[in-house]
């Protein structure tokens, strides 16, 4: 089959989008090797190995590697469908950094990292299995955790000597006993938080659909945080790098203080009405405004 081009908008570099996926030595999601980004995508039921590099012209150009190839055109769109959304090529920029140019925090951001875009989590349950595990540790420890989760209790494609992991489902998941995951080394608490959103979702309670609602975010919002060890700023994350919100905002993440004391120079981190103030010209725009500026840290 055919490479796939993917068109890119004119606010899209691909070169800080793969320093940003760089960041951690120890991800086990996808493999980065000579500016080319290896992933393995379950669609339609189908494992395919995808090669995603950067065409002549600046647009993406999508690779199928080894046997692993879509059946026919459907499946391929759905491919192509996967990637834009994890690139989050469909969402016009242009209005964020115009009100960027002109705030004292994303000024220098947009400066620095401009083409850089929010790298989504397509999968609802991975995106809330990954929020959960960051939840009150470092971000080292928390892709450590992910990749013992990972490989425990996900599968794995080979190329080149090389395994490529898929992501445990829900359904691997929601029938496990917190002794199961006690290899893990995680608290109680979040072994019961992944197997109670795991039984959700099987149990059809939980879905991307249902989370989007009416599409208010306040309500997306709710349904999220009445959930087991969902708290604001899981559900904000999960809104944010899941289900694109544009204004979701985990406002209480410490990065996001700790960046905002970098970019200000302060002694001391803000408070909340603090952030409140400086957030005010963001709004519709707080996720990507959040990640930017996360971007200075990590």
């Amino acid at each position: 089959m055919d490479d796939v081009v993917i068109k890119v908008p004119k606010e899209f570099s691909f070169k800080e989008n793969l320093g940003y996926m760089l960041r951690s030595s120890n991800e086990c999601m996808f493999g980065i090797q000579d500016e080319k980004i290896t992933k393995a995508i379950t669609v339609a039921e189908e494992v395919l190995l995808v090669e995603v590099s950067e065409g002549v012209d600046g647009h993406l150009v999508l690779r199928f590697l080894g046997d692993f190839h879509p059946t026919g055109e459907k499946v391929r769109d759905q491919v192509v469908h996967y990637i834009r959304d994890w690139f989050d090529l469909d969402n016009d920029l242009k209005p964020f950094y115009a009100m960027a140019e002109k705030d004292l925090l994303l000024k220098r951001a947009i400066d620095e990292f401009y083409g850089l875009r929010n790298i989504g989590i397509p999968d609802l349950f991975e995106a809330l299995v990954w929020g959960i595990l960051g939840q009150q540790i470092n971000l080292t420890y928390a892709y450590t955790l992910k990749r013992r989760l990972v490989e425990s209790f996900g599968r794995s494609i080979e190329w080149e000597g090389r395994p490529y992991w898929i992501f445990p489902e829900a359904k691997d998941i929601a029938n496990l006993t917190v002794e199961d995951l006690a290899s893990l080394k995680m608290t109680v608490k979040k072994c019961e938080y992944l197997i109670g959103v795991a039984q959700l979702i099987v149990e059809g309670r939980l879905s991307k659909s249902i989370v989007r609602g009416t599409g208010d975010f306040k309500e997306a919002e709710k349904r999220l945080v009445h959930i087991r060890g969902i708290g604001p700023w899981t559900a904000n994350y999960v809104l944010m790098r899941c289900l694109r919100f544009p204004n979701a905002f985990p406002i209480a993440d410490v990065g996001l203080h700790n960046a905002i004391k970098h970019v200000t120079g302060a002694d001391e981190k803000p408070t909340k009405e603090e952030i409140l103030e400086l957030a005010a010209p963001w709004k519709g725009w707080e996720s990507y405004a959040t990640f930017y500026l996360w971007r200075f840290l990590y």
